[in-house]
């Protein structure tokens, strides 16, 4: 396979130094071509700007005539072409040794330099094999500077069509700020604390931090801390050694490891066991993983997203909460308002959720009516916008071509009583009376069904019945609840 020609440029202002240069690289003439020879700095940028200059590598004298020369036309040239390489040639032999001249022609952006005195004046510059090999090695770094620029861009499309995928939707004054702040804030490495009632977006939130920041190229663990029984928070987050206890049968990567140089969301941190708070102030504080088994320290570098529904400030002090670990998360907060403080966000909600479910369900996107538009918006909303996602779900359903008033009441009352904003009511009780054992049934059938309807999964009513999972679905089963 015939190896690709290397173009050149030199910007030399003396003609006998322009000729010691092609005489020196005569003999590399099939791969090394000098495509063009300017004498200023001014001129050497013109003929850089043309589409179709397309150099490689230049060769530019230090100090040339017209003014711009040195570490200045270094900068203004990459400013044009950032992967073309520069070797830069000077008279001083005494620069050759000269690590600050070195560090600062490096700074500026060139790839190597040397003097223009070898031991042959007349004949060549530099010592010839050195002078072509800085040429060729000039070359392939071009090579790599360049296939990493398109990787980066083909990366950075790729996270912009994630992004794309996890919009913040809205118009108003308090969404606006939202973002605003998340823009500001992704720019850092510092802890965030994203608050906000359930449903209103915490998750969303944090996922935009992420896209935006530094490490978007790098993974975004999620982690549920109310989610995890206690029993295994700490080596769900922290991993553990072969040969740990009992049954470490193998290696477990904790979540933070996995996340090494990415972002971690610890969502509902103030569910966080008080044993794994002491853990996990010792990773913010230092970087280091305290692995289950480790026989050696473990360092990560992850940067933290934490989101609660609580009042961690009350959770203090109940003591159910470490106030180090409080003051540790809470360096930067988010407030995500309730969807009902942003009611002109509701047409836009809409618009965009319909278009995404009925794209989901294959449906045609129906019209809404302004009646029944003025109905969703004026609905308290008590489960914010992941109550608003099943309504608009139950909505294309019940109705996909037009969505009229009696649809949403319908499909709010469908919500059941959590949704709908009616309140627990017991078991009633008529003139028979029962015995104790079925009535506490009773009411624990019914209690049940409540709690699940204000719930968006099994995992989040256990945990607001305060019930490990196991515990939980048992008791639904006894109950006859699916």
């Amino acid at each position: 396979m015939t190896e690709a020609e290397i173009r050149l440029l030199i910007i030399e202002d003396e003609e006998y130094d322009v000729r010691r240069i092609k005489n020196t690289l005569r003999v590399f003439k099939d791969r090394i071509v000098v495509k063009d020879v300017v004498s200023s700095g001014k001129d050497a940028l013109e003929y850089i700007k043309k589409k179709d200059a397309g150099y490689d590598v230049i060769i530019m004298d230090y100090q040339i005539s017209g003014g711009l020369y040195g570490e200045e036309l270094i900068i203004e040239i990459k400013k044009l072409d950032p992967t073309v390489q520069i070797i830069v040639v000077t008279k001083k032999t005494i620069q050759q040794t000269d690590l600050y001249f070195a560090n600062q022609l490096i700074d500026s952006g060139a790839f190597w330099f040397c003097t223009k005195y070898p031991g042959d004046i007349e004949e060549y510059i530099y010592q010839p094999n050195d002078f072509a090999l800085s040429i060729l090695n000039a070359y392939e770094k071009k090579k790599l500077e360049h296939e990493y620029r398109h990787s980066r861009v083909l990366l950075d499309k790729k996270v912009e069509d994630i992004h794309s995928k996890h919009p913040i939707v809205g118009e108003s004054k308090v969404i606006k700020e939202v973002k605003e702040v998340i823009n500001t804030y992704a720019d850092t490495d510092a802890i965030i604390l994203i608050t906000g009632e359930s449903g209103t977006g915490k998750e969303l939130v944090a996922i935009n931090v992420h896209l935006r920041s530094k490490r978007r190229y790098e993974r975004f663990v999620t982690i549920n801390c109310g989610a995890i029984p206690n029993e295994l928070i700490e080596s769900e987050l922290f991993g553990y050694e072969k040969g740990a206890f009992t049954d470490a049968k193998e290696k477990k990567p904790g979540l933070f490891e996995q996340a090494n140089r990415g972002t971690v969301f610890l969502d509902e941190i103030g569910d966080l066991p008080l044993s794994a708070q002491a853990k996990l102030l010792r990773v913010l504080q230092d970087g280091e993983i305290d692995k289950i088994g480790r026989k050696k320290r473990l360092y990560v570098d992850v940067r933290v997203i934490a989101a609660t529904n609580k009042d961690i400030g009350a959770a203090v002090k109940r003591k159910s909460f470490r106030e180090d670990l409080y003051y540790r998360i809470n360096v930067l907060n988010i407030s995500v308002p309730p969807l009902r403080e942003r009611p002109q966000d509701i047409p836009y909600l809409i618009d965009h959720l319909m278009k995404m479910y009925s794209g989901n369900m294959g449906v045609v996107t129906p019209e809404i009516t302004e009646q029944a538009m003025n109905a969703l918006i004026q609905y308290p909303w008590p489960g914010n916008i992941r109550e608003l996602e099943n309504i608009v779900q139950r909505l294309l359903l019940i109705n996909p071509k037009e969505v009229n008033e009696p649809d949403v009441t319908r499909a709010i009352g469908l919500a059941g009583s959590g949704e709908s904003g009616q309140p627990f009511s017991p078991p009633e009780i008529k003139d028979q009376i029962l015995p104790l054992r079925q009535i506490e049934r009773e009411f624990r059938r019914k209690y049940f069904q409540f709690v699940r309807q204000q719930s968006q999964s099994d995992a989040e009513a256990a945990k607001k019945l305060g019930l490990a999972p196991p515990n939980y679905h048992r008791i639904c089963k006894d109950l006859g609840l699916k």
